[in-house]
């Protein structure tokens, strides 16, 4: 999909011919279209692949006159009705066709929305940026809007006009840096792209658009005009119920998953968002997940890179369906009660050329400088966020996904690379901030104003930060200081229990303060604890693989695992394929491995997680205080020669559950542990259950309090503690 060269003899001398003819031409309407001359009007047309041309008059079809053997025509004569009708015989099947002429039309793109858009505050940039099916003067066709500032010439092309930059010049708009043309009579699904012409060097770009909201499938990556949105949502309900949803007291529990990996078919291919909802939904419901967390699906050309190097910042990928399609995913995901998240990547964007980078012949998007505008570890750009232009770009993106397609938050990766200017990097790789510092202030001003309008204007959304350093305040408001965000990943957390759960239990009780570490900044923001697909690739192994021991002990560790993190303060986030003890590492081209739930052990762990799932959401001790330092305390932290610790977790109301955690695969019999409160109390769960896979080793029936105080609470029980198993008593 190239253009086709530009003839030599075409480039001498500036007139509006010549620059048009050679592809240069930025102000179409100078020379193209209807102009008054002195005996009436003159209509100019390009038509480089037509053989004859007639025009539309009141008298009827009037054959204009090739005024250039490059395709110009021309026709002179009393005033024309607009817009107008061209009949066109192409020259290579002498085939007539009749359209309306682009330059017909006059512009629609309002100088207000021009001026946001260049100020930053256009936060429905989408609406203007783009292509969209709209009518001008009474005519159904495709309003094209792209933003390069640093073009000579910017050309609509595609199957349309032989992907030739020289048919479909756009307009420049002002100083504006925006160029906009409108193409009749356009089908939905057309492909396009833009031509750009570098107004310094010449050179020459084919790039897809930044703002389209379809994409061709990969490896192609032209954009398609979009058709009508038709979707008829049924969610109301779900929309009501959330804009007045207590996120802080509320279960949320998510199901992180890889659209193109959860499930395929048997011949490897994907399955379509619709399959998607009829196979996804029961499941989570069944499973007990609040949320689902889907890893990037804007459109990317890599499958390897996991969606998380975009290069469609307004488009659903391709690879499973429409973007109606994927709308009737979200729709269907919200009546049965589950919420949808995005992973959301504003850190970065790829290198490849018929995207963002140096989208216009310049550093765009991107910084010029390396030092500030390439991730080394990634080999990726990164955006300005200083810029205006790519702030629109950038929140009106976010914008996008939570009005059009009704999702109900964004988890933002990569955090830390944007808040840190040596981020990654040794000295002398980096510039410092204007004060000096390591800070990227514009980031953080980015984030402040995207965590403020998610939260403005769009009611119980929720934002979620994968932020891997002591930065404070990410969770907190913005007019205290903070970044905005609802909710940050716990990755001290992750880090700790993940480093302790590998160890071999007979060393684990020097490494005690891992497990009671958290608690000294558990509240110091909205946590959620993560077992993320980071925690499952690039050879660090599956959850169940990183745990010691032979096969028994491995399935008993991780369902220890399970247990401590569904009763920890904290919202959940579990990666598929944990929940039935994935046996290898998550690989981005092949299914889960679901035919190990044939086999008692995986089994076992998918009933735990389930039963944990629903023990979370219904009980109001384990979900309602997750933030609040209220709804936790220790009973015993320092039990560090037996590898167990024991702690109550608490509800608004006062009521409580204790769980007592043992890390070893020793019995302890006659435990003594101190309670709360005088009563009777019943164990509701224990991980070493035998419909788990466990030994069975517990408490059954009431356990009676001793009347001796200890570890400084008022009274004390006896119990068994299963071997590496977790029991939660009531």
């Amino acid at each position: 999909m190239k253009s086709l060269p530009f003839p030599s003899q075409y480039l001498a001398g500036d007139s509006a011919q010549s620059l048009l003819l050679a592809a240069r031409l930025h102000d179409p309407g100078s020379y193209l279209g209807i102009h008054s001359v002195p005996d009436g009007e003159l209509v100019r047309v390009f038509q480089p692949y037509m053989s004859r041309v007639w025009l539309q008059t009141s008298s009827g079809f009037q054959a204009m006159e090739c005024a250039h053997d490059a395709g110009i025509f021309e026709w002179k004569g009393e005033a024309v009705a607009r817009p107008y009708l061209l009949r066109l015989e192409h020259a290579e099947t002498g085939m007539i066709e009749e359209r309306h002429d682009p330059y017909a039309f006059s512009v629609q793109i309002s100088g207000h929305d021009l001026y946001l858009f260049n100020e930053g505050r256009l936060l429905q940039a989408y609406h203007m940026l783009g292509a969209h099916q709209v009518k001008n003067q009474g005519v159904t066709g495709t309003r094209f809007a792209v933003w390069a500032p640093n073009a000579e010439r910017v050309s609509v092309v595609g199957d349309f006009n032989h992907w030739d930059g020289r048919v479909c010049p756009m307009a420049a708009r002002d100083h504006s840096g925006v160029w906009e043309l409108f193409i009749p009579d356009l089908p939905e699904g057309t492909l396009y792209k833009y031509e750009i012409r570098n107004r310094l060097t010449g050179e020459i770009l084919l790039k897809t658009d930044p703002y389209a909201t379809w994409y061709e499938l990969r490896p192609n990556n032209a954009a398609l005009t979009p058709a009508e949105n038709r979707y008829a949502w049924q969610d109301n309900d779900w929309m009501a119920q959330r804009a007045g949803w207590d996120w802080l007291h509320a279960p949320v529990n998510i199901y992180e998953l890889h659209v193109g990996s959860w499930k395929r078919h048997p011949d490897g291919g994907f399955y379509s968002y619709q399959e998607l909802a009829d196979h996804l939904i029961p499941y989570l419901q069944e499973m007990g997940y609040s949320h689902v967390e889907l890893l990037p699906i804007s459109e990317h050309p890599l499958d390897e890179s996991w969606g998380y190097q975009a290069t469609g910042y307004f488009a659903a990928t391709s690879r499973y369906g429409n973007p109606e399609a994927f709308m009737h995913f979200v729709d269907r995901c919200h009546q049965a009660g589950i919420g949808v998240i995005l992973d959301w990547v504003p850190a970065h964007f790829p290198q490849d050329s018929f995207s963002l980078a140096r989208f216009d012949g310049t550093a765009l998007y991107e910084h010029e400088d390396p030092r500030l505008g390439y991730h080394q570890d990634w080999g990726t750009y990164i955006f300005n966020y200083g810029r205006s232009e790519v702030k629109s770009f950038l929140l009106s993106s976010a914008h996008y996904w939570l009005s059009v397609f009704h999702i109900d938050g964004l988890r933002v990766d990569a955090v830390a690379s944007m808040l840190y200017l040596d981020y990654s990097r040794k000295e002398g790789e980096w510039l410092p901030n204007r004060f000096g510092g390591r800070e990227n202030l514009d980031a953080i001003d980015f984030l402040r104003e995207l965590n403020t309008m998610v939260h403005g204007e769009f009611s119980g959304a929720l934002t979620f930060a994968e932020e891997s350093t002591s930065w404070p305040a990410v969770s907190r408001p913005t007019y205290l200081g903070g970044l905005g965000f609802s909710m940050k990943w716990n990755m001290g957390w992750m880090n700790d229990t993940l480093n302790y759960m590998q160890l071999d239990p007979i060393h684990r009780h020097y490494h005690h303060n891992e497990l009671t570490f958290n608690q000294l900044y558990a509240y110091t923001e909205n946590f959620v604890l993560p077992l993320s697909h980071d925690e499952v690739v690039h050879g660090k192994k599956s959850l169940l693989d990183k745990m010691p021991g032979d096969a028994w002990q491995m399935f008993a560790n991780l369902r220890l695992l399970f247990t401590y993190q569904m009763t920890c303060p904290g919202k959940k986030i579990n990666f598929m394929g944990n929940e039935f003890a994935q046996g290898r590492e998550w690989r981005v081209s092949h299914e889960l491995d679901w035919y190990l739930l044939e086999r008692d052990p995986h089994r076992g762990i998918q009933m735990l997680l389930q039963n944990l799932n629903h023990l979370y959401r219904d009980t109001p001790a384990l979900h309602e205080l997750d933030f609040f330092a209220e709804g936790f305390s220790w009973i015993d932290c320092h039990d560090s020669e037996q590898s167990v610790i024991s702690y109550q977790r608490r509800a608004r109301d006062g009521s409580f559950m204790l769980v007592i955690l043992n890390f070893t695969p020793v019995p302890r019999t006659s435990y003594q542990v101190g309670v709360p409160e005088s009563r009777t109390y019943q164990e509701v769960f224990n991980s070493d259950s035998t419909y788990y896979g466990g030994s069975n080793t517990g408490n059954p029936g009431d356990i009676i309090p001793t009347g001796q105080q200890w570890s400084g609470q008022v009274d004390s029980i006896i119990i068994t503690l299963p071997p590496l198993a977790g029991i939660i008593l009531v």
